[in-house]
């Protein structure tokens, strides 16, 4: 079965340069289509550049919380242009960053906000990055009636309640490198309980890179061993995580085949 990347940064400084050679790798090792996710202009613009070119990639275009003060209400237009872009296949990542707050958080808050309306009137679903921010994210969600459009909790780091939450707001949660650390307890525990329909894999490109590569820099063909993981945590074969996880990408971010 092939597999699918529904996180990886082929637009970061570190893999734009080798994006060729990097898909290339991916492919040979089974891995058939890769979502890139925008995290600024430049970023959602490459990442629909890589996504013209080769068939396997899908973008994301949005706005991170790390970026969200230099956010103008120019770009908030823009972004809803990119989204009719027909490889553009979601609004992300977006979210609230509460680590490093290289935004304020009220700022984080809103331009979070306005990237949810537009997917909304865009439909499609969205992407979310929360580090830090759980009880927040949830409230946005909520009050920003997100299920409407529904998406993707991206490299999910909160517990169990919270990803029932998220799953009753029609949101896939995703797992990525860190679920196969050797300390990693709450993300092996949440993964075990996420119904099947709703599970994902991601690799977060060129970070969180999984055992048996951990140090080094990441890249889709890592994927598989994220899969394996899973495919360990559920008591269920490689390929059927495969199966699974393929499918339910497919359907979050509205792909045939």
């Amino acid at each position: 079965m092939p597999l699918f990347d529904t996180h990886s940064h082929l637009n970061d400084p570190a893999l734009s340069d080798q994006a060729d050679d990097i898909v290339a790798r991916a492919l040979a090792d089974g891995v058939t289509r890769i979502v890139v996710p925008g995290y600024d202009r430049q970023s959602s613009l490459l990442a629909m550049e890589l996504a013209e070119k080769h068939a396997g990639v899908f973008a994301l275009v949005g706005f991170h919380p790390h970026d969200a003060k230099d956010v103008t209400d120019a770009d908030l237009i823009d972004l809803e242009s990119w989204c009719r872009h027909e490889k553009v296949v979601g609004v992300g990542e977006i979210g609230l960053d509460y680590h490093y707050d290289n935004s304020p958080r009220t700022v984080q808050d809103r331009v979070f906000r306005s990237q949810i309306e537009i997917a909304k009137r865009v439909g499609l679903p969205v992407v979310i990055h929360d580090r830090e921010a759980h009880a927040d994210i949830v409230a946005v969600l909520k009050a920003e009636q997100a299920g409407k459009v529904g998406g993707v909790m991206h490299c999910f780091s909160g517990s169990a309640e919270m990803a029932a939450e998220c799953l009753s707001m029609n949101f896939y949660i995703s797992f990525g490198g860190p679920i196969t650390f050797k300390n990693a307890k709450k993300p092996v525990e949440v993964a075990q309980k996420i119904p099947a329909d709703r599970l994902l894999i991601e690799t977060d490109a060129p970070w969180l890179t999984p055992e048996p590569y951990r140090g080094q820099r990441n890249e889709p063909a890592y994927v598989r061993f994220v899969a394996q993981k899973m495919a360990d945590v559920r008591k269920l074969t490689l390929d059927a995580v495969a199966e699974l996880t393929y499918n339910n990408a497919n359907r979050v971010f509205a792909l045939k085949g």
